[in-house]
């Protein structure tokens, strides 16, 4: 009989990889589990999703033919137990062997016990000769990432760690990072965390925290807030004395975005409405967008994007963002700003929209400066952050910020103000068109 931990971990790849399932919607759908198996399971799961292309790698000498999907799984679910995470190696055999007859696989069962003690036998030395990065990163993934594809890979491989915003006067013990985050190891526990439970503080990656800051509002100021939940950006406004109007069309996401509030004891103007069709009484002078998009900045936390997305969605995606941006700029005061932000890698959905909405809206490029992280300020005067940088801090989420920014009435736009346009990119840097992989 196999353990939760294997039996849910096989569950968790099922559901991602068979039935395009968030591994977070999976998880959510498991049976009751003790919670240090429900956590042992996940990181097992989240292991073999980071790295099938390296365990693929590693099983197939010892495969004379491509075995069945489900028996594919048990093997990488063994293969990671025991090369990725330590396990002993008679339990990572004998789980998998159980696993297999629990599932109903037992013709496989001897298959599953051949393959991994020669698994065992080649010992971790085996990954010393692979390049694990390429191995596992899709090949679209990885062109369309240009010269940084490969510190996005590497980094990708290991868990990320917690990042916590706090309430201005707020101060929390740990690493105080220079855009004004605080980290924490991987695997801290936030309801642990003194601040949390008093409503000083949120989760939320360093990138992530990035967008609101850039916005710059003052107190009073009254500013837009589109597909607002979970709300971590919400909250930055709101704490730094904004009046937020927060626009979100999913009533379940929107009842996360007031639940976080509340919890926070923010104040907030919370609209349930989809932001391409709403418009408000007044028009605003600062507007914050982030855009729904791939996400795959995020894939240090969501290991399973990278299977679940496809190139064809980022093609649907920019379309959806351009019809934002749309939106947007009709709420958009004369002389106000925009904030356009997304937590994605892909080039589609980053400098390519502004200079598309510059063309058709008549905005302007606004060139933001991040003196705390220079390294991540584009020749456009754009931001754009990826999981390969401060590499010895433990990296950070993937997001590009643009600011945009309509002339005063009867006015010009500042000097510094730049046309919406990028140079081409320097060889190597830019991917292939998208193309349907299937």
């Amino acid at each position: 009989m196999s353990d939760p931990t294997r039996e849910s971990a096989f569950a968790l790849l099922q559901a991602v990889l068979t039935k395009n399932t968030s591994l977070d919607v999976a998880l959510d759908a498991l049976p009751p589990l003790d919670a240090r198996d429900r956590a042992a399971a996940h990181r097992l799961a989240a292991s073999v999703l980071r790295h099938s292309g390296t365990l693929d790698a590693v099983l197939e000498p010892f495969l004379l033919r491509q075995p069945p999907v489900p028996v594919r799984h048990i093997l990488w679910l063994g293969a990671a137990a025991f090369l990725l995470l330590g396990a002993p190696a008679h339990a990572a055999v004998g789980t998998a062997v159980d696993l297999a007859r629990a599932k109903k696989l037992a013709p496989f069962a001897g298959l599953v016990n051949a393959v991994l003690r020669k698994v065992v036998a080649a010992g971790p030395e085996a990954l010393e000769s692979l390049d694990m990065p390429r191995l596992d990163t899709p090949a679209w993934a990885w062109a369309s990432w240009g010269k940084n594809a490969r510190a996005i890979a590497t980094a990708q491989a290991l868990e990320a760690p917690l990042d916590i915003s706090v309430k201005p006067g707020v101060t929390l013990e740990g690493e105080l990072l220079p855009t004004g985050s605080v980290r924490f190891s991987a695997g801290t526990s936030v309801l642990d965390l003194p601040g949390f439970a008093t409503g000083d503080i949120w989760v939320q990656d360093a990138a992530a925290a990035l967008p609101a800051k850039l916005l710059a509002v003052q107190p009073g100021e009254r500013v837009l807030d589109l597909c607002a939940a979970p709300g971590g950006k919400t909250a930055q406004l709101a704490a730094a004395g904004a009046l937020v109007t927060a626009v979100e069309r999913d009533k379940a996401r929107m009842g996360t975005l007031k639940g976080n509030l509340t919890r926070l004891n923010l104040t907030v103007d919370c609209v349930l409405a989809d932001a391409v069709t709403w418009r408000p009484e007044q028009k605003f002078s600062a507007i914050l967008l982030d855009a729904p998009c791939s996400a795959t900045g995020t894939i240090r936390r969501h290991p399973d994007l990278l299977h679940l997305r496809k190139p064809r969605d980022v093609q649907t995606l920019t379309k959806a963002q351009d019809t934002l941006l749309d939106a947007a700029a009709d709420m958009l005061a004369p002389g106000g700003r925009i904030i356009y932000a997304v937590c994605s890698l892909q080039p589609e959905e980053g400098a390519a929209r502004i200079d598309a909405a510059c063309v058709r809206l008549g905005l302007r490029r606004d060139p933001l400066s991040l003196p705390e992280m220079p390294e991540a300020v584009t020749p456009q005067g754009d931001v754009r952050t990826h999981p390969g940088m401060w590499p010895q801090r433990g990296g950070l989420d993937g997001f590009f910020i643009a600011r945009l920014v309509r002339a005063k009435a009867g006015g010009t736009e500042d000097d510094d103000i730049v046309e919406c346009s990028s140079p081409p990119c320097p060889q190597g840097e830019r991917g292939p068109e998208f193309t349907d992989q299937g």
